[in-house]
C-alpha cells in the first residue's frame, strides 16, 4: 500500500461544492432523540469510570500488588476486541421490537441487574478492612466493561438512523459529553461520594461517619436508574423501521463480517485507518508521560486531579461551544489544525516542566506559588481540550461517511481503530522515554543505574542515581519531528477525503443473498 498526496481522481464520486450539497441542521422533531443518545452514553461511559475508580480505591487501600493491578487493567479489553461481536449485532435482532432497541433493552436490563447484585455484595467483595475478593470483582467489573462496549456497538448504529440525516453530526456531541459525565460519575463521583476522608475534610465531619452514601446505595440507585430507563424506552419510544427505505438491505451475520472484511480492504479505507493508528505519535510523550514528570519533580498529585476535575468540567459544556466546528462540512481541516498547534504545545510543556523544579522548591522545601497553580492548570486544560476536540472533530467524520445500514459495524471499526491507537501510543511514549534516559550514580560513575541490580546498590550505599540525559525532552523533540512528518504525509489525503461523497465509502452488497431473521 502506497501513500500519495497527489489529487484524487475520482471525478463521478467527488463534490467540487460539498458545503452547497448538505442541508443545515435543524432540530426540531430531533430534541428528544439528542436528550436520548446523551443519557444511553452516559449510562455506556460509567463502567468505564468505574474500572478506573476501583483501582484507585485498591491501590490506596495497599490491598493489591501491581501485577493485581495488570489483571485488572484486562476489564478494558471488550472495547478493544468489540470489533469481534459488532456484524453479529447488526445482523441479529427482532424486528417487531426494533433493530437497535432489542438490543438495547436487552443489554440494559443486564447492566441494571448486574449493579443491583453488585449493590448487594460489594460489603464482601471490597470490605473497608482486609483482603478484597479481586477474582470476583474482576469478574463483574469485565462484565459491565463488556456490556458496556456492547452498548456502544447498538447506540453507534441507532444514532445514524434515530436522527434526521443533517443532525447527524449532533452525533459526537451528544457521546462524547454522555460518554465523560458518565466516567465523571464513576469514577470522581464515585469515589467522592464513598469517601470518608473526603466529607471529613471539605465538609468538617466527624471521622466514623462514613462517607456520604455507602457503596451499596450508589451501585443499587445506579442500577434502579439503569432499569427505570430501560422501562421508558420501552413503552415510550418506537424504532422507525427502516425496512421500508428504498435502499434497504437484510443480509446474515456470515455477509455481516464479509461487510466488515470489504470495508477495510477498501483502498481509502485503508489508508484512513494507517492514519488513525499513527495519528497521536506526535504527542505519546507530552500526553502520556508529563505527568508522571511533574510528581517526580515535586507536584502533589492530588493537585493534578482537582485540575482534572475543572478539565472535566469543562469537557461537559464544550461541545455546545464548538458546534459549529463539529458539524462543519470540513471537520478533517479543523483536526489538522489542531495538529499543528498540539505540536507546538508540546513545546510548551516541556518547557514548563523543565523550569517547574526551580519554581517549586527554595531551600531544600516545596512550595507551589499560586501563579505557577494558574500557569499548570492552564497548559494541562489547553492540552486535554485539543485532545478532545480532536476526537469530537473524528466522531463527526465517522458518523458522516457511516453506512446506516451497517452503522454499528463502521462505527465501531472507526473507534476501535483510533482507541488501539491511542492505547499503543500510550505504552510507546512510556518506553521511549525510559529508553531514552541515561543516568549515573553519584558515587560510582561506571554505575549506569540501568536496572534494579545496578540501581540497588546505588542508593543502598545513600548515593543518588543522578539524571544526566532526560529522555522526556529528547522524547518530545523526536515526537514533534514525527509529528511534522505525519502532517506532510496525511495532510492533502485527509482534506480530500472530507470533500468525498459518503457513498463513496460504501461497500458493494448488491451481490450478497438477503436472509431473513426473527
Amino acid at each position: 500500500m502506497t501513500l500519495s498526496t497527489k489529487k484524487i481522481d475520482v471525478p463521478e464520486e467527488f463534490e467540487e461544492s460539498h458545503e452547497s450539497t448538505l442541508e443545515k441542521p435543524n432540530l426540531d422533531g430531533d430534541r428528544l432523540n439528542l436528550v436520548l443518545l446523551t443519557t444511553l452514553y452516559i449510562i455506556q461511559g460509567f463502567p468505564i469510570g468505574l474500572t478506573v475508580a476501583f483501582a484507585l480505591i485498591l491501590q490506596s487501600n495497599k490491598t493489591v500488588t501491581y501485577e493485581e493491578q495488570a489483571i485488572l487493567s484486562m476489564a478494558f479489553w471488550p472495547y478493544f476486541l468489540k470489533i469481534v461481536w459488532a456484524p453479529i449485532i447488526d445482523a441479529f435482532y427482532i424486528r417487531w421490537i426494533g433493530r437497535r432497541k432489542c438490543w438495547l433493552l436487552f443489554l440494559q436490563t443486564l447492566m441494571g441487574l448486574l449493579f443491583l447484585y453488585l449493590a448487594i455484595n460489594i460489603s464482601d467483595w471490597l470490605p473497608n478492612e482486609g483482603k478484597p475478593d479481586l477474582t470476583i470483582l474482576i469478574v463483574v467489573i469485565f462484565f459491565a466493561n463488556f456490556l458496556s462496549a456492547t452498548l456502544e456497538i447498538v447506540v453507534d448504529g441507532w444514532s445514524l438512523t434515530i436522527l434526521k440525516k443533517n443532525n447527524l453530526n449532533y452525533t459526537a456531541t451528544c457521546c462524547t459529553l454522555g460518554i465523560q459525565t458518565g466516567m465523571l460519575i464513576g469514577s470522581t463521583g464515585f469515589i467522592l461520594l464513598v469517601s470518608e476522608q473526603f466529607i471529613i475534610k471539605y465538609l468538617n465531619m466527624k471521622p466514623g461517619t462514613g462517607g456520604l452514601v455507602t457503596m451499596k446505595s450508589f451501585f443499587f440507585v445506579f442500577g434502579i436508574i439503569v432499569l427505570f430507563n430501560i422501562l421508558l424506552i420501552g413503552i415510550l419510544k418506537k424504532e422507525k423501521n427502516n425496512s421500508l427505505d428504498k435502499d434497504y438491505i437484510q443480509i446474515n451475520v456470515f455477509q455481516n463480517f464479509k461487510v466488515l472484511w470489504d470495508l477495510f480492504n477498501l483502498p481509502r479505507v485503508k489508508i484512513f485507518i494507517l492514519a488513525l493508528l499513527t495519528m497521536r505519535l506526535g504527542f505519546i510523550v507530552t500526553d502520556n508521560v508529563s505527568e508522571m514528570k511533574l510528581i517526580d519533580v515535586g507536584v502533589s498529585k492530588d493537585d493534578i486531579m482537582i485540575i482534572g476535575l475543572a478539565v472535566y468540567a469543562i469537557k461537559i459544556v464544550a461541545p455546545f461551544f464548538l458546534s459549529k466546528y463539529i458539524n462543519s462540512t470540513k471537520p478533517l481541516s479543523h483536526l489538522l489544525n489542531l495538529i499543528l498547534i498540539k505540536l507546538f504545545w508540546n513545546a510548551i510543556y516541556a518547557v514548563l516542566l523543565y523550569y517547574t523544579h526551580s519554581i517549586i522548591h527554595k531551600n531544600g522545601v516545596v512550595h507551589v506559588p499560586t501563579y505557577y497553580y494558574f500557569m499548570l492548570g492552564l497548559v494541562i486544560i489547553i492540552n486535554e481540550m485539543m485532545n478532545f476536540f480532536m476526537i469530537l472533530l473524528l466522531t463527526s467524520f465517522f458518523c458522516r461517511i457511516s453506512d446506516p445500514r451497517f452503522g454499528g459495524t463502521y462505527m465501531t471499526l472507526f473507534n476501535a481503530v483510533y482507541f488501539t491507537g491511542f492505547l499503543m501510543t500510550k505504552t510507546l511514549g512510556i518506553q521511549l522515554v525510559s529508553l531514552l534516559t541515561f543516568s549515573k550514580c553519584s558515587i560510582n560513575f561506571n554505575n549506569i543505574c540501568s536496572a534494579s541490580n545496578m540501581k540497588n546498590p546505588c542508593v543502598t550505599s545513600e548515593r543518588i542515581c543522578e539524571v544526566y540525559i532526560d529522555g522526556y525532552y529528547t522524547g518530545t523533540v523526536i515526537c514533534i519531528i514525527v509529528g511534522c512528518i505525519w502532517y506532510g504525509v496525511f495532510k492533502n489525503i485527509l482534506k480530500e477525503y472530507q470533500l468525498l461523497k459518503p457513498s463513496y465509502w460504501l461497500v458493494n452488497v448488491e451481490e450478497y443473498n438477503t436472509k431473513e431473521v426473527v
